[in-house]
């Protein structure tokens, strides 16, 4: 393919809000950096495509994927409607305990004012509330899900079905495992009765796993591991498809477009990338 990319860059956002706080990039800077990527001509892809690339198969030059972890309600207050306006696609990791029922409710593009959105809480305040038991004041509602799916805006895929650091809990190696095979499996059930699906992509929480996470997350269906590591990610035709890909990604921070066109320059070139991050370290 004339122009494919050599390398393709993961971004990794978690809240799209007004709320100041930890992980959160406001709606007018996030607006501005898709702005950004649509002036400039790049594609977002979206899991089977990152596959097929990660596989060895040729994607066009430009492509980015976008994600979002663990599907807060602003994702649909403000992400979805950017991400209609300019045709891109994302994929979202859900905790798959916590969307609720319930009707959809307004949006930047559907609310006739400002008033009318919901309140969206700040990381903390939406941590507190979900260990709370009221997690649809933070999170997504699988009517909210349905409608970002059918409108092409994201993808959802697992990012387990608690939350829940097993390493940090258990007193046991053989009791992590079972914990978290347990977990895996609970995910995909869930997923598949929601959304009639359920892929071989996961986000590992907080970016934690270590070789029993990988192994019981390859014995589950999954091959495709979302991480927290900074990087880029480069074609390999010559890996073993059961071996799983961990696939790295870049925390976009609150920033003008003009931060985000800075690190998609350098994490587009794999060797100026693996020496930008070999200075940092």
């Amino acid at each position: 393919m004339k122009g494919s990319a050599r390398a393709v860059p993961v971004l990794m956002y978690h809240h799209i809000s007004s709320s100041p706080g930890m992980i959160t990039v406001t709606p007018e800077h996030f607006a501005a950096q898709m702005a950004y990527l649509a002036s400039t001509g790049h594609r977002t892809l979206g899991s089977r495509q990152l596959s097929a690339f990660l596989a060895g198969e040729p994607v066009p030059a430009k492509s980015v994927v976008l994600t979002f972890d663990d599907g807060y309600l602003d994702n649909w207050v403000h992400a979805h409607p950017v991400l209609q306006r300019h045709g891109f696609t994302a994929l979202c990791f859900l905790v798959s305990t916590w969307p609720c029922e319930g009707e959809v409710r307004p949006n930047a593009s559907s609310a006739s004012s400002p008033t009318e959105l919901p309140r969206l809480l700040n990381h903390h305040e939406g941590e507190l509330a979900i260990d709370k038991g009221r997690a649809d004041e933070a999170i997504l509602r699988w009517s909210e899900i349905d409608a970002m799916r059918a409108a092409g805006t994201f993808e959802f895929h697992s990012h387990t079905h608690t939350h829940i650091r097993w390493d940090q809990v258990t007193r046991s190696r053989d009791e992590k495992r079972a914990r978290l095979r347990d977990d895996l499996i609970a995910a995909r059930q869930m997923l598949d009765k929601q959304l009639g699906e359920v892929s071989d992509h996961l986000c590992w929480p907080q970016g934690y796993y270590d070789d029993d996470y990988r192994e019981i997350a390859l014995d589950a269906g999954f091959r495709h591991f979302y991480t927290c590591h900074t990087g880029s990610n480069e074609s390999d035709e010559t890996r073993a498809g059961n071996a799983g890909r961990s696939i790295n990604r870049l925390e976009v921070r609150d920033r003008p477009a003009s931060w985000l066109a800075s690190r998609l320059w350098v994490h587009t070139r794999p060797a100026i990338s693996r020496a930008y991050l070999r200075i940092k370290r």
